[in-house]
């Protein structure tokens, strides 16, 4: 699905690479610029599809979305997503699917630009403690173990706890990879020594 996902001002997501197939790729920004015309035009025939530009992945490979990009998830990737908190998604493109298109909303927020990756793309380690994101809209650590000092300062109150590799207990209940809990304090949290997960929280003055 090639899609804006936005509220009034916008939707920040990012999205972190946990399997791929060989020659999977996310479709980010576009090969050249496009005014309005231009994308509605692609839109309708198709034709957008291939004026995205297509980034091959590999597990690790982390991207920041800025709002209003156009962006699509192609086959063979598994990923996790974390966004700005928003339920508002505009579709521009769907392969011929008959879900619903939001052609001239889509059209009027998305930027037909490059994406700048080499400011919007990190590798992350596989088994390391990493800052992902740090404002202003939300907060994203990976953390190895039980977060050390200065990652548990980041997140003073309620946050969500998302496991990569192994369970984390909250409440005595264990979350395995593939689930998400939304807990109001790290305190509340048991975290596997060998365990991966990922700590994700909004920010207080986001709009």
């Amino acid at each position: 699905t090639i899609a804006k996902g936005i509220g009034r001002q916008g939707k920040e997501e990012c999205w972190l690479i946990i399997a791929a197939e060989p020659g999977a790729r996310l479709g980010i920004g576009f090969d050249a610029d496009l005014d309005e015309a231009a994308m509605r035009a692609a839109a309708l025939d198709g034709s957008i599809e291939h004026l995205l530009t297509w980034h091959t992945v590999a597990p690790g490979d982390f991207f920041y979305i800025p709002a209003n990009t156009v962006h699509a998830i192609g086959a063979g990737v598994g990923l996790i997503e974390v966004q700005q908190n928003s339920d508002i998604t505009y579709r521009l493109y769907d392969y011929g699917r008959p879900r619903e298109l939001h052609l001239e909303d889509g059209v009027a927020v998305s930027k037909g630009e490059r994406y700048a990756r080499d400011r919007w793309h990190k590798s992350v380690a596989p088994r390391s403690s990493q800052q992902l994101v740090d404002g202003p809209l939300f907060l994203l650590d990976q953390v190895a173990g039980t977060p050390s000092p200065d990652i548990a300062a980041r997140y003073p109150a309620a946050l969500l706890v998302i496991p990569r590799e192994g369970e984390v207990e909250v409440g005595g209940e264990a979350i395995a990879p593939g689930g998400c809990a939304l807990v109001t304090s790290l305190a509340d949290v048991r975290f596997a020594d060998n365990g991966i997960c990922l700590l994700a929280r909004g920010c207080a003055d986001a709009a």
